[in-house]
């Protein structure tokens, strides 16, 4: 989303040569190859943990610190540097966003009718508020500290980052549609 912004803003012209149906194709393949080697990389890694601590979790899905913390083997050094790898994946797509941004918000700012630096703003944040909420709410989830965690937390937080974010994402998208906003 960030790319297909940063195109039809900063070079609207070139956009169908740059964004074509090929690109788009392989920018799909590269995020699902890269989501289903993450999964399976990750569920195998997994199922070949040891539990000793039972089999049980105080959560509505099977997530990785969780079951993470029923093991008793130090196998579970592969499992973080899976996470680390996962993390690092991570933070180079959050890069790619934000100097995507940096570059359109300095093409909106040099737009010279008001009209236009609000219609480019508005196209824009729509998809920074989804971005925005999944990356907060997953951080929260992931990099807080052991000291600060509890299972019913962890409950909220896991539904707050796996729920909210697919709930809300309709209705940040909508929200250019006159009719919704006059029922809201």
């Amino acid at each position: 989303m960030s790319y297909d912004r940063y195109i039809a803003i900063c070079k609207p012209l070139h956009y169908g040569t740059l964004l074509g149906s090929r690109a788009c194709v392989h920018m799909a393949a590269a995020a699902w190859a890269t989501g289903f080697l993450n999964a399976l990389l990750h569920t195998a890694n997994t199922f070949s943990l040891p539990l000793c601590k039972g089999n049980a979790l105080d959560q509505f899905f099977c997530e990785i610190p969780q079951i993470l913390k029923l093991s008793c083997s130090h196998s579970y050094l592969r499992e973080l540097g899976l996470l680390m790898v996962s993390l690092l994946v991570a933070f180079g797509c959050f890069v790619f966003i934000v100097v995507s941004y940096v570059q359109i918000f300095r093409a909106v700012l040099r737009i010279p009718s008001e009209q236009g630096r609000h219609k480019a703003f508005s196209t824009c944040l729509r998809h920074l508020a989804v971005v925005s909420l999944v990356v907060s709410t997953g951080m929260f989830a992931y990099l807080k500290p052991p000291s600060f965690s509890s299972p019913s937390l962890d409950l909220v937080v896991s539904v707050l980052y796996s729920v909210v974010p697919p709930a809300v994402n309709p209705l940040i998208y909508s929200m250019r549609n006159q009719e919704l906003n006059d029922a809201l």
